[in-house]
């Protein structure tokens, strides 16, 4: 008689104990706004419509409508490292923009840190990678965040601009192929996949999947692309950023290439400097405002 009970009990168990898989999925802000610049967590759409993507916004003062800048956030092969990410802030390079008027996202994608779920900007082993893949879902994520937060009162519905950091960089290059005027401008610094193979300085892990795959990209490219590399950056060195941009450039896709100073030890890592977001002002100046166009007169 235990047994059958037991056995009777089995599937209510099953359902007590299960993940809520058709639970309602919420976005938008949860929680108050804070210092610095008015930070405040918000969740996000994601790929997987089953989970909210984690997120920072930071605002100026005042009720907008602001300018959109989506930062996207560097990522790794190991799962470990992936799950132990603590949420991605960018803060000196939030403040530079906030001060220069933009309402500033910076979502935390799929597989990565308190967000979790399936890692689908998975690039596979170096043998087989598919970093046109991988690059596009992570243009996935950025267009999903992106085009939640233009729905708010506060964001204007134009002019938005994406900053991407290596692998973030590199779905943003992906993402050039966007509409030019939802997206005025993308930013990347040290755009790329693959980098410290084995942990190994300077060691690309499939270099010319990645050179075909930028090559791609380029090819429906339609946002002018600032395309920045410091000169210690041993992920993506100089000469080899130097290769990437021209294979995008050389398909089609319109990019400003620009080696800044070394910065600290390690140059990949810059842009989440405050030495590093001054070393790149002058470049990221006139990527957020770059010169209209001179009307030239008819003969």
């Amino acid at each position: 008689m235990r047994l059958f009970n037991t056995i009777a009990l089995l599937p209510l168990l099953a359902l007590l104990t299960a993940s809520p898989l058709c639970a309602e999925v919420t976005f938008g802000p949860s929680g108050g706004e804070s210092e610095p610049f008015r930070r405040q967590a918000w969740r996000v759409p994601a790929p997987d419509t089953d989970l909210a993507a984690h997120a920072l916004l930071f605002r100026p003062p005042g009720p907008g409508p602001f300018r959109l800048a989506v930062i996207a956030h560097a990522s790794t092969q190991n799962a470990l490292r992936r799950a132990q990410m603590p949420q991605p802030e960018y803060r000196p390079l939030a403040a530079y923009l906030v001060a220069r008027g933009f309402a500033v996202l910076v979502p935390e994608r799929l597989g990565h840190g308190a967000t979790g779920g399936r890692y689908v900007e998975d690039q596979g082993g170096c043998d087989e990678a598919d970093y046109v893949r991988s690059g596009r879902a992570t243009a996935d994520a950025i267009s999903l965040a992106l085009g939640f937060l233009r729905k708010q009162d506060f964001i204007r519905k134009d002019a938005a601009i994406v900053i991407g950091h290596s692998a973030g960089g590199w779905g943003a290059l992906a993402l050039a192929n966007a509409d030019p005027k939802v997206i005025s401008s993308i930013t990347v610094f040290a755009p790329g996949r693959g980098g410290h193979a084995n942990d190994e300085p300077n060691r690309i892990c499939g270099p010319h999947a990645l050179l075909a795959a930028a090559a791609e990209f380029g090819k429906a490219a339609r946002i002018p692309v600032t395309w920045l590399v410091a000169g210690n950056d041993s992920y993506f060195a100089p000469a080899f950023s130097q290769k990437l941009a021209d294979a995008f450039r050389g398909s089609g896709g319109n990019a400003d290439l620009r080696f800044l100073p070394a910065v600290g030890s390690e140059g990949h890592w810059m842009i989440e400097t405050e030495a590093g977001v001054k070393a790149a002002g002058s470049a990221l100046e006139r990527a957020l405002n770059p010169p209209k166009p001179v009307a030239t007169k008819k003969p």
